[in-house]
Formats: C-alpha cells, structure tokens, sequence
C-alpha cells in the first residue's frame, strides 16, 4: 500500500537533458585538427602512411647525388645542364607522371590495364587525324574521348564478366595494337599543317626553365588529388580496391566505381598521348614505339607507395615515384650505360617497391 496521500500524482523519473547526452557524444570531427601546424601534421601522416614520405627522401638523396657529381665533373656528368634539366624535369617526367597517375587512380580500385602502350598509339593517331581534319579543338577532343572510349570497352569486359583485369586488358592490347594499324594503315600518322604556334605553345612550349607539360602536370596533379583524396568519388574508389565485399555492403555500388576509375584512367591516358604526339609530331602505328609506357607507368605508381592489392596510393607518391624513376634513367643515360640497364632497373624496382609496400601494409595494419 503507498502511503502518498490521496490526488498526489506519481513522481516521474527524468532522463538526462538531452544537451548533456550529447556533448558526451564523440565524432570522428572532434580529432580533425583545427590549427595549421596540426593539419600540416595530419597531412604529413597521410602521406607517409602510403609509402610517399620515404620514396621522398630517396629522391632527394639521389638529386643531391647527382648534383654533387655535376659539380665534380661537369662534362662527364651533364646533369645541371639547361637543356639536360629542361628535357627531364619540364618533359620526362610530366608526361610518366601523368600516366602513372592514370595507372594509380586504377590500381588503387583494385584493377589494372596493360593496353595503356598500344591505347597511346591508337589515342595520339586519333587526335593527329582530327586536328589534321577539323582543327586543334576537335584533336584534343577526339584525343581524349578515344582514351576514356578506349578504357571503358576494357573495364566494361572486366566489370561485366569478371575476367581478371591483368588477362582481358593484355589481350585488348594486341586489339588496339591492331585497330590502330587499321584505322591509319602501317605508315606513321604525321602532324603537318595543324602543328601550328598555338598547338605548341600549350602542349610543346619551351619557356626557358620550364616547358608547357610541366603545367599541365601541375594541374592535373592538383584536380587528381582532390579528386582522390577529397571527394566522396575517390573514397568509394579507396573503398571499393580495399574490400570490394565491404564497400558493397555499404551500399557503395563496385561496379560503378570501377568504371569510373576506368574512364578517369583513360582520360588522363588519353591527353597523355597528346602531349606525346605533339612533341614527336607523328605516331608509329601498332603500338611498338609506346610499348615501354604500360612498364614504366606502372612502375611509376609502385614506386609512389600504391598496392598492387589495391586500396592504397597517394597522388603526390605517383608523382614522385614517376620523378624518381626518370631521373634514374637520366643517369643511367648520362653514365652511358647500355640501354638494357633501364629496363633492367625498372624491373627490379618494381620487386623490390611491391616488398616495400608489404612491409609498409603491414605497420598500417
């Protein structure tokens, strides 16, 4: 029996204030640094968990070697040469960095595309034909869109039928290898009348201390890293390379997203082959003369930290790897080692930048 005498209503409990509930709610906001000294920090965190921090300091190591050595002997060793350091840093290096950021972007969706030599070929023939035609404006264009048509054919093959990227692009290779011997016969497709003033100035210009690929470069960089590592699309990518299973069950849509990483592959490929065109002002039909590029493009995306398992990569390690791998050649080149050394060295680089990746998954994990 209560005691509470008679029309007492009953006490009622209260719950926390709901204010109080939620300042002991911790969001994954609340550890983002706020200062400029700490995003600095996270940002420099970010960078070395993929690998890019260290391949960094092996570059540098390298550049001062071989800046110490042009000092010592500045005929044997041209490296602080004008023309040496315009063709290297302003050309070379532009163009695998561009292509190893088409190689990367894929790799890190957990897929590959070896046709990127033969869609060089195919892409720079279709961009001489249309400027030739129709002008500079529709090149470019027809250049670039073949690239993404080109990228999309091969992922909807891997996509839709599951055939494992590494078999189905190789034998697409020998496809666009094939399909570009059709389209312009067996005789180099040539830029004549269309290799004007402005087609140079903004693919091809030398403006002293730096060329017009070491722009683009730039830009390109900067709209890839923002794409990659800060838009919702380039999450689903990490996402979807990571754990496919996974980003599936979070109603992330894998398909989709690896088409996407093809066609952005294929984009970057294709305003490579461009700038390759318009500095060698022709193109080889058949793939043989851009065969190269699927090696080192590669090479230059393991050498900047991506897994060859996917999920893991960082725009500024592409670009530093495809830096660190020219200026190896550069020196090979300058020592006058036999040509087989290059290749050589990229193939033991690759073996020995995927153990590092290991190493360096691993720590992450």
């Amino acid at each position: 029996m209560s005691n509470r005498p008679p029309g007492e209503k009953k006490p009622v409990l209260q719950a926390p204030l709901a204010t109080e509930a939620i300042t002991q709610v911790k969001r994954l906001s609340d550890k983002q640094p706020t200062t400029f000294i700490g995003r600095m920090k996270n940002e420099l965190q970010f960078i070395r968990g993929r690998g890019a921090f260290e391949i960094s300091i092996v570059l540098a190591v390298l550049l001062i070697g071989y800046i110490v050595a042009s000092v010592i002997s500045p005929t044997g060793f041209a490296f602080l040469n004008p023309n040496n350091l315009s063709g290297v840093i302003s050309q070379s290096i532009p163009v695998l960095a561009i292509l190893g950021l088409a190689a990367g972007i894929l790799m890190i969706a957990g897929e590959f595309d070896l046709s990127l030599g033969p869609a060089i070929t195919f892409n720079a023939i279709v961009f001489i034909k249309f400027s030739e035609s129709f002008g500079l404006a529709a090149g470019i264009i027809g250049g670039i869109l073949s690239g993404v048509f080109i990228a999309l054919v091969n992922g909807s093959i891997v996509v839709f039928t599951r055939i494992p990227s590494f078999i189905a692009t190789l034998g697409m290779s020998f496809f666009w290898a094939g399909a570009s011997i059709f389209v312009n016969g067996t005789t180099p497709a040539i830029l004549t009348k269309s290799r004007d003033e402005v087609m140079v100035f903004l693919f091809a210009q030398d403006f002293g201390s730096f060329r017009s690929q070491l722009v683009w470069l730039l830009i390109l960089g900067v709209l890839a890293w923002f794409f990659l590592h800060r838009h919702k699309l380039g999450n689903h990518i990490f996402a979807v390379g990571g754990n496919e299973s996974a980003a599936e069950a979070i109603s992330i849509n894998s398909k989709k997203i690896k088409l996407i990483a093809f066609a952005t592959f294929g984009g970057l490929v294709g305003f490579a082959s461009i700038l390759i065109a318009v500095r060698t002002s022709s193109m080889q039909p058949g793939g043989s003369a851009t065969q190269d590029f699927t090696l080192f493009a590669i090479a230059a995306a393991v050498v900047g930290g991506t897994s060859l398992n996917g999920g893991r990569g960082s725009v500024i390690g592409i670009i530093v790897g495809a830096a660190l791998i020219e200026l190896i050649r550069n020196g090979l080149l300058l020592a006058k080692a036999p040509g087989f050394y290059i290749t050589l060295f990229v193939g033991i680089t690759i073996v020995i930048a995927s153990i590092f990746n290991k190493v360096m998954e691993g720590k992450a994990r």
